[in-house]
């Protein structure tokens, strides 16, 4: 199993979607957050199990971030834990991937891969404007 025990700051399950899920996370914790599109992109299995559907990076994107039901563990953890974190993925034999960092103030930013901000609208979604 993925022992995150002394190595992660903060934790939560995706059971009701990123966007929600990070938004409770980040609220909780006083802290605001920025999403890489790039690196969301590259983690989507929805993408991988249903291949193209002639849907953009936009819309793959907002798939990934309103999307429920993904029964996956978001956590944060300090950047001098990343070789520990790197270690226990490889040990578990589980794809972890960085998908953005934390920041002071309580936004949350979805970045596209030039570090633009990108405004998405999709339902649930308003609490990143």
């Amino acid at each position: 199993g993925l022992r995150l025990r002394g190595l992660a700051s903060a934790a939560i399950d995706l059971s009701d979607g990123l966007a929600g899920d990070l938004g409770h996370l980040m609220q909780s914790s006083g802290v605001g957050a920025s999403v890489m599109t790039d690196a969301l992109l590259q983690t989507m299995s929805t993408r991988q199990a249903f291949g193209d559907l002639g849907l953009t990076d936009a819309q793959w994107t907002e798939l990934a971030l309103v999307g429920g039901d993904d029964y996956e563990l978001l956590f944060t953890a300090p950047p001098a834990r990343r070789a520990a974190i790197d270690a226990l993925a490889a040990a578990s034999g589980l794809a972890l991937t960085r998908i953005g960092h934390i920041q002071a103030g309580e936004q949350v930013r979805v970045l596209d891969a030039d570090g633009g901000a990108l405004s998405l609208a999709a339902g649930g979604f308003d609490h990143f404007a």
